[in-house]
């Protein structure tokens, strides 16, 4: 059985890569989405599954001692992660994508070298804090939060394999596809 290949991509929390990772996933047959384990709460129109499992924290721990994830962080008070036993199914019959941190993209390219990491940034600082303030959903403590978090993101993105800047999604979602063909050798 032919193993797929994983691609990884990050960005700063507003950047919009889930807009942009669906559509990315929507034009790709091939392509599976690996789907994290959190402890944060579900938003709106998330789904068990689909786009996490949530889980407690304390299975989240129990699931960190069974070395149970390819990679997992903590960061505005949530743990999230990728379970191994998922992204091994996924990998066994086609490509896979992640939406990880830096933090976790620096543990997939230690345990997985061959895996492709994209970064997504935003046009400039000052539009990802109009886009985290345009969400409505987000605290004045976590925006702040949100965009220091967000400097030290970017600067993390020089040791990506590419870098892909979010100024419309249809372009950003073009020139992911583009990197994914490339690694496909179409």
């Amino acid at each position: 059985m032919s193993k797929g290949k994983l691609f990884v991509i990050s960005g700063a929390s507003g950047v919009g890569k889930s807009t942009v990772l669906a559509k990315v996933i929507a034009a790709r047959e091939d392509l599976r989405f690996s789907v994290s384990a959190t402890t944060r709460p579900p938003r709106p129109g998330e789904a068990e599954g689909v786009n996490y499992y949530f889980v407690t924290r304390d299975r989240f721990e129990q699931m960190i001692a069974e070395d149970a994830f390819l990679e997992y962080d903590s960061h505005m008070g949530s743990y999230y992660g990728t379970p191994k036993d998922q992204l091994e199914e996924k990998l066994a019959v086609g490509n896979v994508i992640l939406d990880v941190e830096p933090r976790g993209a620096a543990n997939v390219r230690r345990k997985c070298p061959d895996a492709k990491l994209i970064f997504v940034a935003p046009p400039s600082m000052e539009e990802l804090e109009r886009r985290l303030r345009g969400r409505g959903d987000t605290s004045e403590e976590q925006v702040c939060l949100r965009l220091k978090r967000a400097e030290w993101e970017m600067d993390q993105s020089r040791w990506y394999d590419h870098v892909v800047i979010n100024t419309q999604v249809d372009l950003c979602a073009d020139q992911i596809l583009k990197i994914i063909a490339g690694y496909c050798g179409e």
